[in-house]
């Protein structure tokens, strides 16, 4: 039976509108995302199947083009869509943490990072700036490596925190492949960086490493 032919009350666009998003299961948030469904599935099956497949969202949200077209029913356009809604997510919370307020909600930075680092299928190395009441100035990614390394040069974050005259800055990189328990290289880099922007009276707030939806924070574990 389609959607369509369900009784109002049970229809998840209907049942989004009347009581919220949060009223809904993630299958019936997918299903209003996809709209329709395939031949033989209604479109919260599908959301069903693709939570199923994928084991969780955040594994859907980090699928790449050919692992989410695998699954019957997904194409190039509904994968598309998808990235569109989380770049949108993900510069709402960019604009939240530069509206001129203090950054002193390490879950929205983290979030935040989640979805900067989503898809990404390989290292790469990013600061955010911030002035001297830990207000966001910028949010720049400076390196990229490959899909276990990549190389950061403390000169080249020097030179980019002089250049948004940043207070202090978080680092952030990811783990494409592994866990986000940092490892003795980037204890060592965090190291470095905490000694050259020393330099410049410039202080490390936390170090980042995510993995899919594990976040590690250097400051949380006192590894500043």
């Amino acid at each position: 039976m389609a959607i369509r032919d369900w009784p109002e009350q049970q229809r998840p666009r209907e049942r989004l509108i009347r009581h919220g998003a949060a009223a809904l299961s993630d299958a019936e948030l997918l299903a209003v995302f996809l709209r329709v469904g395939v031949r033989g599935k209604d479109a919260v099956a599908l959301g069903r199947d693709m939570v199923g497949h994928f084991g969780s969202l955040q594994a859907l949200f980090g699928a790449g083009l050919d692992e989410f077209c695998a699954l019957p029913g997904l194409g190039a356009a509904k994968f598309a869509q998808l990235q569109a809604v989380m770049e949108l997510a993900r510069r709402a919370i960019e604009e939240q943490l530069s509206s001129g307020r203090t950054l002193s909600s390490p879950q929205a930075v983290k979030e935040y990072l989640r979805l900067t680092f989503s898809g990404k299928g390989c290292e790469s190395f990013h600061v955010l700036f911030l002035d001297v009441k830990n207000r966001l100035i910028a949010a720049r990614e400076l390196f990229r490596g490959t899909l276990t390394h990549t190389s950061v040069y403390p000169r080249e974050v020097v030179k980019e925190a002089l250049a948004c005259n940043a207070a202090s800055v978080m680092l952030a990189h990811n783990h494409p492949s592994g866990t986000p328990e940092p490892s003795e290289s980037d204890l060592l880099l965090t190291r470095a960086l905490v000694q050259a922007l020393a330099l410049v009276d410039v202080r490390i707030l936390d170090h980042f490493v995510v993995a899919g939806h594990q976040v590690h924070s250097f400051a949380e574990h006192g590894q500043l």
